[in-house]
């Protein structure tokens, strides 16, 4: 069984949107943001040695704050540490916009470039990612019956994590036609979310050109003995605080009761077409195939998988009941077909309730391609211009978040590992020394810290193996 006394770590990866004026060189911007952060390490340490073979040095590095930022597949990336708290990833979240933010200011690029947190490209049609990674008790039951629960909690859960969009993949539309689905016959022009069109299979090993909704590859960053990695790639960036809130602590209680094996004996029968099929539906109820003979209510499942988290796991702590009761409220909200309370909260109704306000005043509909560039704008990272900051509604999830954002900037989680390679991080002189930077590991000088234990808050130093390799020849012959 799970420790009780050590939380599941948590961590985002987030891919930013960048629109650029014409006559500034995309890639060339990206770079100066990137390198924004480790100039004179004022915030990290960039990569001195390749990490893969699209990872050359220069392309990233870690953060003081437990972090890591990076370029990838043309798009700038930003994690977040490793978080033992729900809360805490929202604030480090929140904290990457802040910091891009300063850097778009400090360059002298506010005026020029605009960093969107979204996953789509209107023109394009390309989409890119927020990764979620969850630590899991390398013990946890993985049964078929478990991890079909599993992922049909992870495809009715969009009802949550939906950042909301206008349009989609016309092809898309037409093949779910030829289907079932005589609801998209209907459909207004707006989904509820921005991942589902791109998902094609409900398990794979890989995270482009067949993405999945539980990816598999089995990569822990950490012991592998001890622990797996869950790596989730078909959720939608979040905006409002109490969606990403909602999004990252349902999930790891799901995960609590698949590690104490007592999860609902519920299985979805097609996912992927499920997913699809609800994020063309923005209005309730929504009806899924259980098989193909019998329908469920989507809310009425997510409710079961409530209940049970709420069985075990109320009064466990105070971050964990607020959730709980943020969860209630949502199925609550859609349950009766009138998710007007979660306007402010949850980013796909607070952005549909925006968009249908804007459509009656301007006398169109949702189809109308001004949306797409107020689609954008609801997703800016400056709380200025952003369309979503000033419909956040407060709450638990939002109290203390500028002062908890503002120490996220420059400082790691207390509790984790994290905290551990920023201070050996910040031992390192990189004018005069060679030194490698990992998630699980730190190599500088003539000195080496393994961090396997992700809640290793001290661990020791040993020396490094390849300094020894420059003096192989005076060590002896192993035959």
């Amino acid at each position: 069984m799970p420790d009780p006394s050590r939380r599941r770590l948590i961590g985002l990866e987030t891919e930013y949107g960048c629109l650029v004026e014409d006559n500034l060189p995309m890639h060339q911007v990206i770079g100066r943001l990137r390198d924004w952060f480790f100039e004179n390490q004022r915030h990290g340490l960039i990569d001195v040695h390749h990490r893969d073979w699209d990872e050359p040095p220069g392309n990233g590095g870690f953060l003081f704050n437990g972090g890591r930022v990076y370029e990838d597949m043309g798009h700038l990336e930003l994690c977040t540490p490793e978080c033992a708290s729900f809360l805490e990833v929202v604030h480090y979240d929140r904290a990457n916009d802040r910091l891009l933010d300063q850097a778009l200011h400090e360059l002298a690029l506010d005026d020029t470039v605009s960093i969107i947190r979204n996953n789509i490209d209107h023109y394009t049609g390309a989409t890119f990612g927020c990764h979620e990674n969850y630590s899991l008790d390398r013990r946890a039951v993985s049964s078929d019956e478990a991890i079909f629960s599993l992922l049909t909690f992870l495809t009715l859960r969009s009802l949550y994590t939906g950042a909301g969009r206008v349009g989609g993949l016309e092809t898309q539309r037409q093949l779910m036609r030829q289907e079932r689905e005589p609801l998209l016959d209907n459909f207004d022009g707006f989904q509820i979310t921005q991942r589902a069109d791109y998902v094609e299979n409900d398990f794979f090993r890989w995270v482009q050109g067949n993405r999945a909704i539980i990816n598999t590859r089995d990569e822990p960053l950490a012991d592998p003995t001890l622990y797996r990695r869950l790596h989730l790639l078909h959720g939608d960036t979040n905006v409002l605080p109490g969606a990403a809130f909602l999004k990252i602590g349902s999930t790891s209680l799901i995960l609590d009761l698949l590690e104490i094996d007592d999860l609902p004996k519920l299985r979805l029968h097609e996912p992927v077409s499920t997913l699809k099929q609800m994020s063309y539906q923005a209005e309730g109820p929504w009806k899924v195939f259980m098989n193909p003979a019998e329908t469920r209510d989507a809310v009425d499942l997510l409710e079961i998988y409530r209940e049970r988290a709420a069985h075990h796991f109320t009064g466990r702590d105070a971050e964990t009941d607020v959730l709980l009761n943020l969860w209630k409220r949502a199925n609550e909200a859609f349950a009766s077909n009138d998710p007007t309370d979660m306007v402010g909260i949850l980013d796909w109704v607070t952005k549909r309730y925006l968009f249908q306000n804007f459509c009656e005043a301007e006398g169109i509909d949702l189809h109308n391609d001004w949306l797409q560039a107020q689609d954008l704008e609801y997703h800016h990272i400056s709380p200025e211009r952003s369309l979503a900051h000033p419909l956040a509604k407060e709450g638990p999830w939002s109290q203390g978040l500028e002062a908890a954002v503002t120490h996220c900037l420059t400082e790691p989680p207390q509790d984790t590992r994290a905290r551990a390679r920023t201070r050996f991080m910040k031992q390192i002189n990189p004018l005069e020394e060679s030194y490698i930077v990992d998630w699980d590991s730190v190599r500088w000088a003539e000195s080496m810290v393994h961090l396997p234990d992700p809640y290793e808050l001290n661990p020791s130093v040993v020396p490094n193996p390849d300094e020894l390799n420059d003096n192989a020849a005076d060590w002896p012959d192993d035959d």
